[in-house]
């Protein structure tokens, strides 16, 4: 299905208000909407009455407004969400929604026509670069809408292909602001609009990683899905297959470090190449994708057995079927490097997800009594692979989270350490010390005699797949943890991907509720270290997290209380990185807070009853790491909310909150 039904303008009223009705009816039963027909069949009358009057206006205020088309609940693909009426209107795209009976303009009603419009613009390959303008129509609002734009101011700062802030009128009004809107902007007459190829245009959003993984299991390639300012994301996985054939064509030993900033791609990059046709052998993949991130297997693990329950497998079985799509990294390096040391690993091609997160050898002697780091070890199992092998490690900067967590330099002393020859595919940022790795580079001085290094810049990946509306988001979020608030400043991300304060939690629950609906996640985060969040309701202690169903969290939608849904329960960094939600509320906590009187971040931990400042500086940079995670897991839009604290609580100090509410609103964020 596309639209329900479409027409022209000028052949508007050549039909019947019922021969129009029937074909919204057919078209809302096809799609499974029978239950509400009775109620949605009302505001269809009142939608349809209002146009014919539409549709005389413009025929006659608009001369070549004959030949635009109206397209009513057109489907947008995989997003299960329909605009009332499109109107294409030459070159101008103009998305109507009507709230029938409505007397005034809700905000969260703004905000949903003009999130139709971004979902056109970002992913709808025909609305690429078009002008869009999303008009919300109140049918019962009085004459005179005091926040209404006036289209002409807005249309002197239009740039080409923008969309338009949402415009409100009320259903006398519909004609005139349509009129005048499209008067006021300059037109190129060689770039009107196709309707058929408009309504049956490709639509290619980026998929979370959970939905990724479901296609890639189900057999579907997920290569060519990403938005237009992503499409690096393509070239970065062609690159990995390349990387792993030239290997087995040549004999060779390969690791290829693929970098990227929060949200670039770099696990669906991972992924992708996995399970590519081009690195299948009879029918199954011959490389496999392993993470230390026990979160994210588990719950990737558990959606694809929901999903193969879905389609009628047992439980069980499911568990069985899915279990080899996605590893733990722990248990390949403990099966290969301890338990069977002699034996050569099944694949010749692995893909090491936030390979930066690999344990140091402190750690691992710790666990497993052996003097080796995971890095060193993982390069010694692959030796063993027979004639050749690829290692791909996707490398995220400035995420590690946890004591014990070697960082990128780890993987550089590991291959210092080889006695085999290695070709090492790495990106200039990788090498240099770019901003993507914080600042860390793989060789502390020149590479071994060993090692041969091959710059390739496509292994880096440069922009948000998460979210195309806040490309830059990483780096506004860099300035602020720096506190270097001029490039802070620089970065903000501007309407199209709200983040907003707040000191009132309850504030910011209704603020992601109004976002969010079936299809749009929201969910709180917080801080492991930030513990006094218990004063406000929200448990983040280990034991905590330890007993609770992070994948009904991320995975159950709103019937199930311990779905994210309910904004009761926060994950931790440790639950949601690699992770991602459409909205987010980060609930800041006093384990990172400003200094009033110096300006600058303090990291401080909750030992006994009371705060200490942190002094270790890998201690530190822990903490900042851990809000570097929570600040980058939204793919729409997202609030902080920082408490106000308790003046009689010296655990909740007011003048520290305060200090840090100042920093924000300094750096831009606007206050609700």
């Amino acid at each position: 299905m596309a639209a329900a039904y479409r027409c022209r303008v000028g052949d508007y009223n050549a039909s019947t208000a019922a021969e129009k009705l029937g074909h919204l009816i057919a078209g809302g039963a096809s799609s499974g909407f029978n239950t509400h027909l009775h109620k949605q069949t009302t505001a269809w009358e009142a939608e349809l009455e209002t146009l014919s009057t539409v549709s005389v206006y413009l025929s006659r205020e608009v001369p070549n407004s004959r030949d635009w088309s109206f397209l009513f609940e057109y489907d947008i693909p995989r997003r299960e969400r329909r605009p009332d009426v499109v109107l294409l209107a030459g070159d101008i795209i103009f998305i109507l929604e009507f709230k029938i009976g409505a007397e005034s303009f809700a905000r969260s009603d703004e905000w949903q026509a003009y999130s139709y419009a971004l979902d056109l613009r970002d992913f709808h390959a025909q609305s690429a670069g078009r002008t869009i303008v999303p008009v919300l129509i109140a049918t019962s609002a009085a004459d005179k809408v005091e926040h209404q734009s006036p289209p002409l101011l807005i249309s002197r700062t239009l740039s080409p292909g923008c969309i338009v802030p949402t415009l409100s009128a009320n259903a006398a009004q519909v004609g005139a602001v349509i009129a005048t809107m499209y008067a006021s902007i300059e037109h190129d007459a060689t770039a009107v609009i196709d309707s058929d190829a408009w309504e049956h245009s490709a639509y290619r959003p980026t998929p979370t990683i959970i939905e990724a993984a479901e296609q890639l299991f189900a057999g579907h390639g997920v290569s060519n899905i990403s938005h237009a300012f992503a499409s690096n994301l393509d070239v970065t996985t062609n690159e990995i297959i390349r990387a792993v054939q030239t290997s087995q064509a040549e004999n060779r030993r390969t690791i290829c470090f693929v970098t990227g900033t929060p949200g670039a791609g770099k696990t669906l990059a991972g992924l992708n190449a996995v399970h590519d046709p081009a690195l299948r052998k009879d029918g199954r993949p011959s490389a496999v994708f392993l993470s230390g991130n026990g979160p994210l297997v588990k719950i990737v693990r558990e959606a694809l057995i929901r999903d193969q329950q879905r389609s009628g497998l047992p439980r069980g079985e499911a568990a069985r079927v899915v279990r080899t799509f996605i590893a733990n990294v722990h248990q390949f390096l403990v099966h290969y490097g301890i338990n069977e040391v002699s034996i050569p690993p099944h694949e010749h091609a692995i893909v090491f997800d936030e390979a930066q997160r690999a344990w140091d050898a402190k750690a691992v002697k710790k666990k497993h009594d052996i003097d080796q780091s995971e890095a060193s070890l993982l390069l010694q199992i692959m030796e063993r692979a027979e004639g050749w092998c690829t290692v791909i490690a996707l490398v995220g900067g400035g995420q590690e989270i946890h004591q014990g967590e070697a960082g990128l330099e780890e993987w550089g002393r590991a291959l210092s350490g080889c006695t085999a020859w290695w070709r090492v595919m790495a990106s200039p940022e990788l090498l240099r010390g770019g901003e993507s790795v914080a600042g860390h580079r793989l060789f502390e001085s020149k590479p071994p005699p060993t090692v041969e290094v091959v710059e390739c810049s496509a292994l880096h990946l440069t922009v948000s797949v998460r979210s195309p509306r806040a490309r830059l988001l990483s780096q506004w979020v860099d300035g602020l943890l720096r506190n270097r608030p001029v490039d802070a400043a620089m970065h903000r991300t501007g309407p199209e991907f709200p983040i907003i304060l707040t000191r009132d939690l309850a504030a910011a629950r209704n603020w992601l509720r109004v976002r969010s609906d079936a299809k749009q996640r929201a969910g709180l985060l917080a801080s492991s270290g930030a513990l006094r969040l218990r004063s406000y309701g929200l448990e983040v202690s280990s034991g905590f997290r330890q007993g609770y169903s992070y994948a009904d969290w991320f995975l159950s939608g709103l019937q199930d209380t311990r779905s994210s849904m309910w904004l009761e329960v926060a994950a931790t960094e440790f639950e949601c990185q690699g992770l991602e939600l459409d909205w987010t509320c980060v609930c800041w906590g006093e384990d990172f807070v400003i200094d009033p009187a110096t300006g600058v971040w303090m990291c401080r931990a909750f030992r006994g009853a009371k705060w200490q400042r942190v002094g270790r500086s890998e201690l530190r940079q822990f903490i900042v790491n851990k809000y570097r995670v929570l600040l980058t897991r939204a793919r729409s839009g997202m609030v902080i909310w920082i408490p106000n604290g308790d003046s009689s609580d010296s655990t909740r100090d007011p003048r520290l909150l305060d200090a840090t509410a100042k920093y924000f609103v300094d750096n831009g964020l606007s206050v609700f």
